[in-house]
């Protein structure tokens, strides 16, 4: 008999800390996971003396959760935020946290990832497409459609997706060699900017990047997933080179506008992933229509139609249009991407996925 990671977070929902909260009300759990009768999750804390008071709340969550039929193994790992005293303050049988970014250590080809069904990289051209909020949407609504779908932030220079799904702190390494993701919304997520202060510059030449795209690939548990979604940077750089030369990419997924400017970059886009020889999937039309909340009237403020016929010159599949919506924008600020409501375009991202499951890729 196995157990849920719903049942195993209620067991230790109520513990009361020295302050007089619950373990639940003081939302310290972090990257709670079972896995074939292992129970791993951190909890956070401010500080060293913090983490010392809490030694009697970290042994009754063990004892309570190596009580329960199924679980065969405890790990816990109490950390301190980035740049308290210790990323690691005190430990179950964990070592110190893995450091992101080094140089990447010798591979023969592409690599499956253990347990990733498929990976389906969502690229652009250019900056600006919104193919970051499409990413985080699509895995919403992927989720939704009962699919296990994990999301790999890979834009390095500037990674968004902590915000958009919202999530926050260190992922754990409880060995050193391995990473912990966070989970959001019934997504499995890893960024960079969870292992980087808020707003804090990742100054890096070539060969780090792929180093610290190597590592986010092999090194995080990613689980048994349906699909790994990667948020790629725009353009056409070392990330990408790396990721279709680290791992075996399933395809890719174009996001454009419909303005000439964001299509020409597109198919610089399209041209890499065919020199890399990795399947393009299709193309997606974001910000395709706008209609006015007050009058209702519908403007097409990028163009309108230029990605669909741009996929039927290149023979390529094309997947949908996406609004563009005040409310996708607040949503993804908010940390609940706008695909978890109802309505218009919750409906839109709903068909994108479908899509994709009825093409086999998710």
């Amino acid at each position: 008999m196995s157990v849920n990671r719903e049942a195993a977070l209620r067991a230790i929902s109520d513990i009361v800390l020295p302050d007089g909260r619950t373990l639940e009300k003081a939302d310290l759990v972090r990257a709670f996971t079972v896995d074939e009768g292992t129970v791993r999750f951190v909890l956070e804390v401010a500080d060293a003396a913090v983490a010392r008071s809490l030694a009697p709340v970290e042994a009754e969550a063990k004892r309570r959760l190596e009580a329960l039929p199924g679980v065969s193994r405890v790990q816990i790992v109490m950390t301190a935020p980035a740049g308290k005293q210790s990323e690691a303050v005190r430990t179950s049988g964990a070592a110190p946290s893995l450091q992101i970014g080094r140089h990447p250590t010798g591979q023969a080809g592409p690599q499956a990832i253990p347990g990733v069904r498929n990976i389906v990289a969502i690229g652009s051209g250019k900056g600006g497409v919104g193919k970051s909020t499409v990413t985080s949407n699509l895995a919403v609504a992927l989720a939704r459609a009962g699919r296990k779908v994990g999301l790999l932030d890979a834009d390095i220079y500037g990674p968004s997706q902590p915000r958009m799904m919202g999530i926050s702190g260190r992922p754990a390494s409880p060995d050193g060699q391995h990473i912990e993701p966070l989970h959001a919304h019934g997504v499995t997520v890893m960024s960079i900017g969870l292992m980087l202060k808020e707003g804090e510059a990742v100054v890096w030449r070539g060969p780090m990047l792929m180093g610290a795209m190597q590592q986010m690939l092999q090194q995080v548990n990613w689980g048994e997933l349906d699909v790994l979604l990667i948020d790629l940077p725009p353009g056409t750089g070392d990330v990408q080179l790396s990721l279709c030369q680290k791992a075996a990419v399933t395809g890719a997924v174009i996001v454009s506008t419909p303005q000439d400017v964001a299509l020409l970059d597109a198919r610089r886009a399209i041209d890499m992933f065919n020199k890399l020889k990795t399947p393009v999937l299709g193309l997606i039309e974001n910000m395709s229509t706008y209609v006015c909340p007050n009058c209702g009237h519908e403007a097409h403020l990028f163009g309108h139609g230029g990605v669909a016929a741009e996929a039927a010159q290149l023979g390529l599949p094309f997947l949908g249009e996406l609004p563009l919506e005040l409310d996708v924008r607040l949503a993804g600020d908010s940390g609940r991407p706008v695909a978890l409501g109802e309505g218009a375009t919750v409906q839109a991202y709903a068909r994108l996925a479908a899509r994709l499951i009825r093409d086999g890729v998710a």
